[in-house]
């Protein structure tokens, strides 16, 4: 799809949103490949009622070899990775938009500052008016701490990074096995373990109902009541600081505009490939070694320091993959014939904003109540291959929209919000020029 240029002045020196012949198709197309992971990963684990269903529903969903397969490949290639090339990727625009802003001579602060608070808006709305999950307004949070970073070298935020991301989850385990062994005797502990087993049990039994019951108003209740009393955890706080560890190694990539010119940068790209897959390999043998140990009975039960642990070995095979996925795609993109094929998916890169809340419409519709009620029905290969299909037609939409307007619907009231003032929507057609005739 063609970019038309901005009807924007290029003298205007002001702040302003980007230039759709100002942006990096690149960043678009990773874009789109970590959305529609996100819209299947939220569909499959949450939207879909899997998380809410009895043990014995959810054992008959897995009841064959299928199945089995299935959520093994989802869960060892899917499942977060696209989430975190999301996080990367949010921090990889702050570094572009804070570059642009230092060649304009200004500070980054005012515009970004209204900026994550229209995000944070829109985020509030989405997860009290449709889902629990939002990480809009995670992403605007962990934003203004990003701001208190943007000043440190590298080498320090790469140390920042990897601690974040390796080190928030295990730390946060600790605090929640060890403490309760602290306050009080095993016995009173295993008590208390059960009594809250039983209470999230019952919650998760009433929520599905509701979802199920075809009420928008009683749907919007459970879900808030939800949030507050399951979802709003402390391993909420370990995943804040892992996702700000996300941004940090995308603020570094795009100091060093590593995706301006992919073909200069092609040997760090490769370089990346390969340390991405040697820990992608190291994070999950690990993990399924430990796990096919549990299974055979070689272990009795995950000890305390495996648990305490294994929330940053899964992180490790998590970055690895992410970067196996971020580089290969980069160097892809560098064919022409894979280029023109993976900026298909561009446009909906560019509307991640406005696709990113359809997406919970759409999930909606399909499994609740006031839609196709098809919650906790779906067994893993059709849930996920439904939820791919429908991400298609997310780019179908997404290249209809932008040949006649500029922004997607989300990214133009953002935008509008941001710079106070409405911005010019639909695409202005490139005048035509004058043919001198022939001599």
């Amino acid at each position: 799809m063609a970019s038309i240029p901005s009807p924007v002045s290029s003298a205007d020196t002001g702040a302003r949103p980007v230039d759709s012949s100002e942006r990096l198709i690149l960043l678009d197309v990773l874009r789109a490949f970590a959305l529609c992971g996100v819209f299947v990963s939220n569909a499959y684990v949450h939207l879909s009622g899997r998380g809410f269903l009895p043990k014995e529903a959810a054992d008959a969903l897995m009841s064959t070899r299928v199945d089995v397969v299935t959520d093994f490949l989802f869960t060892r290639f899917v499942a977060e990775k696209a989430m975190s090339t999301f996080s990367f990727l949010f921090g990889l625009g702050f570094a572009i938009q804070m570059g642009r802003a230092e060649a304009r001579g200004s500070s980054i602060v005012p515009v970004y500052t209204r900026r994550l608070a229209v995000l944070l808006l829109i985020g509030l709305s989405h997860l009290f008016a449709l889902w629990y999950g939002d990480v809009l307004n995670l992403y605007a949070v962990m934003g203004f701490v990003l701001l208190l970073f943007r000043g440190l070298p590298d080498r320090r935020l790469l140390i920042w990074s990897l601690v974040l991301i390796l080190g928030a989850s295990s730390v946060v385990s600790a605090i929640m096995i060890y403490m309760p062994l602290l306050a009080g005797s095993p016995e009173a502990v295993q008590a208390a373990s059960k009594a809250k087993m039983a209470m999230l049990t019952e919650i998760r039994s009433q929520t599905l109902a509701a979802f199920q019951s075809g009420s928008y108003l009683t749907t919007v209740k459970a879900n808030a009541a939800f949030y507050w009393n399951v979802f709003l955890k402390p391993m909420t706080a370990a995943h804040a600081l892992i996702t700000l560890g996300r941004f940090l190694l995308g603020l570094m990539a795009g100091r060093r505009k590593l995706f301006h010119d992919v073909d200069a940068n092609r040997p760090v790209f490769r370089r990346l490939l390969g340390w991405g897959l040697g820990l992608a390999v190291l994070g999950n043998g690990v993990g399924l070694l430990v796990d096919s140990l549990l299974k055979a009975g070689t272990l009795s039960k995950p000890a305390p320091w495996w648990r305490v642990l294994s929330p940053a070995v899964w992180e490790v095979g998590v970055l690895g993959l992410s970067a196996c996925y971020v580089a290969g795609l980069s160097l892809l993109f560098l064919r022409p014939r894979a280029r023109r094929l993976l900026s298909l998916w561009a446009p909906a890169g560019q509307m991640a904003l406005t696709n990113y809340l359809c997406q919970t419409v759409i999930s909606q519709l399909v499994y609740y109540g006031y839609g196709f009620n098809l919650i906790g029905k779906l067994r893993p290969l059709p849930c996920l291959a439904l939820m791919f299909g429908l991400f298609w037609v997310q780019v179908l939409v997404s290249h209809l929209w932008l040949a006649r307007f500029r922004f997607g619907p989300v990214e133009w009231v953002w935008r509008s919000l941001t710079y106070g003032k409405l911005q010019p929507m639909r695409r202005v057609p490139a005048p035509e020029q004058d043919v001198a005739p022939a001599a």
